[in-house]
């Protein structure tokens, strides 16, 4: 039998047993947030794992190699944006899921706004995600499919059984603990695999790429840059899956703990990451490595050309991060279907959603529709349409459910229409004139529905 698939399949037993021991959640507010009740370090290293997700091995990979240097500064922008927003907002987003006894991100919204809002806000999320966790599962089939000699939709299914399986059974606890464990694995993998690549790598050849080691070149153009970074900039605030990870903290030293050695834990993973790809298009001017036209094959043609222990210790690092990535979206988007739309007290409904949802998933990954990247970039600028209402549950008191509702509904159709016809708005990025358009529908629908409240008193 193949040697990776020996090794996936110890990492599946393990991960179940995980699983099963953390089964043992009845309430919504354990199977979908623990509690409240996480320390720092496992909150740290949930939220890292949820977010670098295949994306980044594989997708960050595949750009540095393709464009530069340029894919450093978008990933850094994101990391600098989340850590301001986590650091400001992180305290105050606690404090009231806290008080006001909050489980899902659109509850935030309906305390706020209404249940309506809270219902559309759950289904544009449902919508949004689908693209975002199908390139986990991609990403994880390319490696499969390149180094296991299994089919596409093979490695599709097997990282959707997996990820269905261990969220059905363990909830946020076996979730939490599982990215723990993979989350290390995906850091002390990465050193490995620069040190590996390094070795081969002639620093004195680096002139060798151009353009590609500044920014603006022909490729990071400023408009090609801030379509990638806004949508990423807002990231923490706009994707429910991490959103939902500053309710799980068990206090506030908790938190504070959680947001540094998260920081600490990007910082070193996207420099490492980003190195990677720029050395091995370095490696490739030299004739060192095989030039890829497909920039997301260019991980996978990599473990092809590493020793077998590396390679398949990196392989399962990637699928590492695709499952946490993936398990802990459709966790919390079932924790949004459970509590937001049907209205459940239990978590039955929940759990038959995280089945259905995983399924979407599969079929949507099995069609490969675009890059890794785009396709990640596309389902956070969609979310960009429920940052207004975020941000108006501290600066901004107007507004109510009418608001709420058109906000999201009008900035998801800019968003999606603007995608698919490929129009750009006077030269504007997709991102940025979707966080226009939502933001001007907000106060001008928060000031005339708050005039219409106060006119009915």
């Amino acid at each position: 039998m193949n040697n990776i698939l020996i090794l996936i399949g110890i990492y599946a037993i393990i991960g179940t047993i995980i699983a099963l021991y953390s089964k043992g959640t009845k309430t919504q507010e354990s199977f979908f947030i623990g509690d409240r009740n996480i320390s720092g370090v496992v909150s740290a290293l949930t939220y890292a794992a949820t977010t670098y997700s295949a994306f980044m091995m594989v997708g960050l990979v595949g750009l540095s190699y393709a464009t530069g240097v340029g894919a450093l500064g978008f990933e850094l922008t994101y990391l600098v944006g989340t850590l301001f927003f986590l650091s400001y907002y992180g305290p105050k987003i606690w404090k009231i899921a806290k008080e006001k006894g909050v489980v899902s991100p659109s509850g935030l919204l309906e305390k706020r706004y209404g249940l309506k809002t809270a219902k559309i806000a759950a289904i544009i999320s449902l919508l949004a995600l689908i693209p975002y966790t199908s390139v986990q599962l991609t990403g994880v089939a390319l490696i499969l499919e390149t180094n296991a000699n299994l089919s596409f939709v093979t490695g599709i299914l097997i990282v959707g059984i997996l990820i269905a399986l261990w969220a059905f059974l363990g909830g946020l606890r076996g979730v939490a603990l599982t990215d723990s464990i993979q989350g290390i694995l995906m850091i002390v993998v990465s050193i490995f695999a620069l040190i590996w690549v390094a070795y081969r790598f002639d620093f004195s050849a680096i002139s060798s790429m151009g353009e590609l080691m500044y920014v603006p070149n022909a490729i990071w153009t400023p408009k090609f840059f801030l379509g990638l970074t806004v949508p990423w900039f807002f990231f923490a605030l706009t994707n429910p899956q991490v959103f939902q990870r500053l309710f799980i903290p068990k206090d506030l030293s908790a938190l504070r703990k959680m947001i540094v050695y998260f920081g600490l834990f990007g910082l070193v993973y996207t420099v490492i990451v980003s190195f990677i790809g720029i050395q091995i298009r370095v490696l490739t001017f030299q004739g060192l490595f095989p030039v890829v036209q497909y920039r997301d094959n260019v991980t996978p043609t990599l473990l092809s050309l590493m020793p077998e222990w590396l390679s398949l210790l990196l392989a399962l690092s990637i699928m590492a991060a695709a499952i946490t990535t993936a398990n802990s979206i459709v966790l919390t988007l079932s924790s949004m279907v459970s509590r937001d739309i049907i209205k459940e007290k239990g978590i039955f409904y929940g759990r038959i959603s995280i089945i259905i949802m995983t399924i979407f998933i599969g079929l949507f990954a099995a069609k490969k529709i675009s890059y890794i990247v785009e396709l990640s970039v596309l389902s956070s600028t969609i979310l960009l349409c429920l940052l207004p209402l975020i941000f108006g549950l501290f600066h901004y008191n107007i507004g109510k459910d009418l608001t709420g509702s058109v906000t999201i509904v009008g900035g998801f159709l800019i968003a999606v229409l603007l995608t698919f016809f490929k129009v750009s708005l006077i030269g504007l990025p997709t991102s940025i004139t979707t966080l226009i358009a939502s933001f001007g529908l907000f106060f001008v629908m928060g000031t005339l529905e708050s005039k219409y409240i106060a006119k009915q008193k």
